[in-house]
């Protein structure tokens, strides 16, 4: 058991020493000896050196992958064909990161050398380039060796800063996509948001790989992008690289109505009117107009597209209304809705006057007659209460005398027809003649409406009360015209 720890330590302390030998600089004394390639004479030129390496390319690009450097062999290659030489001189102490030599006929390459000869050692210098990076090879004059002296970094070229944002013009909300992979020799980018009053909001950064963004505003305005880029060493973009963005500020909406409350006004157009709505950065364009009844259900819609934005409504039924109205602008923002709610009642009760020729008795007398009428809606459009007043001129003269008129009828209408009945009096319509009460029918139909006036054909037919008064004796009957008011 002893002797297998003594054989451990032993193992290990070989191990450290022999990693302590590696990682120790190689000092190089003479040159020569482990030639890379073959040199006839002892000072060969620049052209025979390019040569040399041509030969030779097999054995380089091993020696360049043992080296740890085989991305290097190609532009190596290259570059080195129009390579300008460089004659130097390397005082005693320089030091190669590796070197290229042949032993026993196999290339094998020596990292970490110093120089350590008694005299500098002559050499052919020149560099080669790569990925901003320039590497400085040297080749001693007596054995041309292919030796790395040294890597310095090239400048980089300043980065190319490119931004898009999109779209130009947005409302409230929208998305903007933000993007700058379009940016060339940078290693990041930002870029500064400035709202409407030039005040940076936000900043976003971004990366070669991951170069897009998505944002939003809840102001209107126009904001300001400024975007730059940073390359590897440090160093920001110069060129413009800036863009805008218009955030479309929605319209407010306004409401009136012609009436409020709306008295009796069932039947009769109500002016919706949303012409006061405004827009700050463009026109409205379009209003949407609804309305629903004190549940919440739905009655009627309509929409606007072309100014004033009004809407002339007639409701059927009375009851408690919410009208609302939404406009549009022209670049589709929409405002917050405006509700009005109006009270919408019937009106029961209306005048009317009628007239036309009337016709009394058998005999059939001319008359011309006219009446004024009050008439009361017991159930809109339904049942009406009707007084009327009024007389009738004889149009022969005696025996037939000029009459007064008044009756009382319930009617009932189907449509625009309607009919009914009730009782009537008359004066005597010639001497000899008592005055009359009389059972009054009367049928008519509506020929026009508007919101205003109704105009109906009346038939009237008048029966007197009493056991002398036999319908074919006693009978009158008009044919006239009401307008309704």
């Amino acid at each position: 058991m002893r002797h297998r720890k003594i054989a451990f330590l032993v193992v290990v302390l070989l191990i450290l020493t022999t990693l302590s030998a590696l990682a120790e600089t190689k000092k190089l004394k003479s040159i020569g000896q482990y030639t890379l390639v073959r040199i006839r004479g002892n000072v060969p030129t620049e052209e025979v050196m390019k040569r040399l390496v041509d030969r030779y390319a097999g054995d380089i690009k091993y020696g360049f992958d043992l080296a740890g450097y085989g991305d290097l062999y190609l532009p190596f290659m290259e570059q080195l064909k129009s390579a300008k030489f460089e004659a130097k001189s390397l005082p005693v102490g320089d030091k190669l990161m590796w070197m290229l030599f042949r032993s026993h006929n196999k290339v094998k390459v020596v990292q970490d050398v110093e120089w350590a000869g008694k005299a500098p050692l002559e050499v052919f210098s020149f560099r080669v380039e790569k990925d901003y990076k320039a590497y400085e090879f040297v080749m001693p004059r007596p054995c041309g060796n292919i030796s790395l002296r040294n890597i310095t970094d090239l400048e980089l070229p300043l980065p190319v800063c490119a931004l898009s944002v999109t779209p130009a013009k947005v409302n409230l909300k929208d998305t903007i996509a933000v993007d700058m992979s379009g940016t060339s020799q940078a290693v990041s980018m930002e870029v500064d948001v400035l709202g409407p009053d030039g005040q940076k909001i936000a900043t976003h950064s971004f990366k070669p790989g991951d170069a897009a963004k998505k944002t939003s505003f809840d102001k209107p305005g126009v904001y300001t992008f400024k975007g730059r880029a940073v390359n590897a060493q440090g160093k920001a973009s110069t060129n413009v690289c800036e863009a805008k963005v218009v955030v479309n500020a929605p319209p407010t909406c306004a409401l009136t109505t012609s009436c409020l409350p709306c008295k009796d006004y069932v039947g009769r157009p109500v002016t919706i009117d949303a012409s006061g709505s405004s827009d700050p950065d463009g026109k409205v364009t379009k209003a949407d107009f609804s309305i629903e009844d004190a549940a919440g259900n739905p009655v009627d819609k309509f929409m606007d597209s072309e100014a004033p934005f009004t809407w002339d409504k007639i409701f059927e039924k009375p009851g408690t209304y919410a009208i609302t109205v939404v406009v549009t602008d022209d670049f589709g923002a929409v405002s917050e809705p405006c509700r009005v709610v109006v009270d919408v009642t019937q009106k029961r009760s209306y005048v009317s006057v009628e007239g036309g020729p009337f016709f009394a008795r058998g005999s059939h007398g001319p008359y011309l007659y006219a009446m004024l009428d009050w008439l009361y809606w017991i159930t809109p459009k339904k049942f009406d209460f009707t007084l009327a007043g009024g007389g009738a001129l004889a149009v022969k003269g005696d025996p037939w005398k000029s009459i007064l008129m008044a009756d009382a009828t319930l009617n009932y209408h189907a449509g625009s027809a309607y009919f009914g009945g009730g009782i009537g009096f008359t004066t005597a319509v010639k001497e000899g003649r008592d005055a009359d009460f009389e059972i009054v029918g009367k049928a008519g139909v509506d020929v026009f409406k508007t919101w205003k006036n109704t105009g109906s054909l009346v038939f009237t037919v008048r029966w007197p009360i009493g056991s002398e008064r036999n319908f074919g004796d006693h009978h009158k009957f008009g044919f006239g015209f009401r307008v309704l008011f």
